[in-house]
């Protein structure tokens, strides 16, 4: 069977239920919370890495890219329940490398009042290695990140949650400043006997913007752009580290068919005074087409009664 089964995430978060809950009664949003939202999607995202070395007339860069980063995925959402099923086929054209290959992608982010968590979670193996001239398998290197976010939405008129999930729609053009605190931590093994392990800590503030502008009813443009400083520290090393953050969604929405196409990049690059640095890279693109529809009586009348039970 050449599709490689990837993730199947099952997650409720007792944050869901804080989650904006004036939207209700705000104009500028509309909730779908109490729809159950089922989608199909092709997402592209990777963490990649690069190498840089020499000086600024002559430097050199080696770029660390993993094997497999392509899928095709359904989810299944209803309140605070997400259900993710995703696959790896061969045939996408960024999946590359032999059937040892991995990747494991996990986020999600948590709501309460103006205060939002995001959390990630990156597993890979199987990387090739390139620069102008060369490219080569790394088919045993493996990475793993972990971290996220934590941002404060001063504007009580901007949807964040129109930018990152379909629960929601900003029903009036809006922004907001946005401050930002990151935290991550990677570790990256060549599996090479004269190569131990390496272990990366990132802490950064990046001040944001976001805006959401509504050309019409049913279709918006989405877009948010972070710049920060910070601290790196690689195995015991520190340096200056700086953030670089995009976002851009373009939606079309209606209150039971929506489609949309979104892409994330963000980038950590060390001080360019240290010398070989190594620059961080997670970018995302993701095309999904979904429907809302009512959740069946029985449906509701179970996770009814289990949410009064447990205290929700």
């Amino acid at each position: 069977m050449n599709l490689k089964l990837i993730y199947i995430v099952f997650f409720g978060s007792v944050f869901g239920c804080f989650a904006q809950n004036d939207s209700l009664q705000n104009p500028y949003f509309k909730s779908y919370n109490d729809n159950i939202t089922t989608s199909i999607y092709y997402l592209d995202t990777s963490n990649s890495f690069q190498i840089a070395s020499g000086t600024q007339n002559s430097e050199t860069f080696l770029n660390l890219t993993p094997n497999r980063r392509e899928q095709i995925g359904f989810n299944l959402n209803y309140k605070i329940i997400d259900i993710s099923l995703g696959f790896a086929p061969k045939f996408l054209g960024g999946n590359k490398g032999d059937s040892k290959s991995k990747h494991f992608n996990f986020n999600t982010r948590f709501y309460y009042k103006k205060w939002m968590q995001s959390f990630t979670y990156i597993n890979q193996k199987g990387f090739y290695i390139s620069d102008d001239n060369i490219t080569a398998q790394l088919p045993n290197m493996r990475t793993m990140k972990i971290g996220g976010s934590t941002s404060y939405v001063l504007n009580d008129k901007f949807s964040f949650k129109t930018l990152v999930s379909q629960n929601e729609w900003q029903t009036k053009s809006s922004g907001s400043f946005i401050p930002t605190f990151s935290f991550y931590y990677t570790n990256i093994d060549l599996n090479t006997l004269d190569t131990p392990p390496g272990d990366i800590y990132v802490f950064t503030l990046a001040p944001s913007y976001f805006y959401n502008f509504v050309i019409s009813n049913r279709v918006l443009i989405g877009a948010g752009v972070a710049l920060g400083v910070g601290i790196n520290d690689i195995n015991g090393d520190t340096s200056a580290l700086y953030q670089g953050d995009f976002n851009l969604k373009l939606a079309y929405n209606n209150d039971r068919f929506f489609a949309f196409a979104s892409m994330n990049a963000t980038s950590f690059a060390q001080d360019d005074k240290v010398s070989p640095r190594l620059n961080d890279n997670i970018v995302t693109l993701k095309l999904s087409a979904g429907y809302r529809f009512d959740p069946p009586k029985k449906v509701k009348e179970v996770y009814d009664k289990v949410n009064q039970k447990i205290g929700l």
